[in-house]
């Protein structure tokens, strides 16, 4: 195998939360609020399906090839020249997600903290230090992941304990104002996110576990999910319909805080576990760039491409979109179908022909038994 190293089922479950929840929480809010209104908390769970499906669908790819990622086992399914079409598709698409990430990350710490900063040093600062992770080993990645993922539930936990004196619950009614329709269509953004989970297809081959891989993975897309709908309630009783109006719903919120006139200035807590999810979130799509990228090279060492791969999505941090407007446009437009669609139907389309070759197959077999 390319890769050496070995996590367990939890730690890779630990990693795809920060991966998920990092900025969806900051911008899902108030994309969500556009179409949902008051009944943006009830978005998430909704949106549980496309999650459920992505999971069950990796599982399953990778219980055929138990040793392969989906850029390895692509040529396999559906023949070498379309397989490598579809892993160079994959590849190009996290290339460009990822470039995406990393704007929005710099876009939210130039716009609130660092105005002064020039954006390339930001994005090239944050792709350095992934790159490293990344270069150290799935490994290195999955223990940075356990040291963050607690802090930053203790401060989504701290954060929305110190907001509940300033929340109205006025603010939620009436429910189902307008019928369910809309809390399904806030659905659109969280269910994209969800599909981010095919990412487990990169690191079942180094799961040394597989068989608690379905368990844990599920387990954390319902904690995302919870977080998530804790998130959007807190917003919706604080702020109410201007929500969707807000760029960081999260980011107010915080400003919010104030105990005694001592405790306050809360936003730069709100900008730690930015970064620190925003860093895990970039390594792991960063990790299986890489990876994938030596396997559909078939080289034999995938660190010679981590740093070529790290300018190439400096590049894309900056030319991916050019501000912040158009950013938001582009994820409430285009990601609710631009993600589950390479990410959940295409894998889908893939475990579609493998049952069915494998089927053939064995009627194949039954009736050569038949005729023997």
């Amino acid at each position: 195998m390319i890769e050496k190293g070995k996590i367990s089922s939890f730690q890779m479950a630990v990693m795809m939360y920060p991966t998920i929840i990092a900025t969806a929480i900051l911008v899902i809010p108030a994309i969500s609020a556009e179409a949902a209104g008051r009944d943006l908390w009830l978005s998430p769970f909704w949106a549980l399906g496309t999650g459920f499906v992505t999971i069950a669908i990796a599982i399953k790819l990778h219980s055929y090839f138990p040793k392969e990622t989906v850029i390895e086992y692509c040529p396999k399914i559906i023949g070498k020249v379309p397989g490598k079409i579809i892993g160079l598709l994959f590849l190009l698409f996290y290339l460009h997600i990822n470039g995406v990430i990393i704007r929005e990350y710099t876009d939210f710490v130039i716009g609130i903290f660092l105005m002064e900063t020039p954006m390339i040093v930001v994005i090239a600062s944050m792709v350095f230090v992934s790159a490293l992770a990344v270069r150290a080993g799935l490994e290195v990645l999955a223990r940075t992941a356990e040291m963050f993922v607690p802090i930053v539930l203790f401060i989504i936990f701290v954060i929305i304990v110190l907001l509940l004196s300033e929340i109205d619950f006025d603010n939620i009614f009436p429910i189902f104002e307008e019928g369910i329709t809309p809390s399904f269509l806030g659905a659109l953004m969280p269910s994209s996110w969800y599909s981010e989970f095919f990412l487990i297809s990169f690191l079942l081959p180094y799961v040394a576990n597989p068989n608690k891989a379905l368990r844990w993975s599920v387990m954390s897309l319902l904690l995302i999910s919870f977080s998530l709908m804790v998130t959007n309630l807190v917003v919706m009783l604080l702020f109410g319909l201007i929500t969707e109006d807000l760029s960081y719903p999260l980011m107010s919120a915080a400003r919010y805080i104030s105990i005694a006139d001592f405790f306050e200035n809360v936003e730069a807590v709100v900008m730690a576990l930015w970064v620190a999810g925003a860093y895990v979130k970039i390594a792991v799509f960063y990790y299986a760039l890489v990876i994938g990228t030596a396997q559909w090279l078939d080289l034999s060492n995938y660190r010679p491409v981590v740093f070529p791969i790290g300018m190439l999505l400096v590049i894309f941090g900056v030319w991916v979109t050019p501000t912040f407007t158009e950013m938001r446009e582009l994820l409430g437009a285009t990601s609710p179908v631009y993600l589950p669609f390479v990410q959940t139907l295409i894998p889908l389309f893939l475990l579609v022909v493998v049952i069915v070759k494998k089927r053939m197959r064995n009627r194949s077999q039954e009736n050569e038994q038949v005729h023997s």
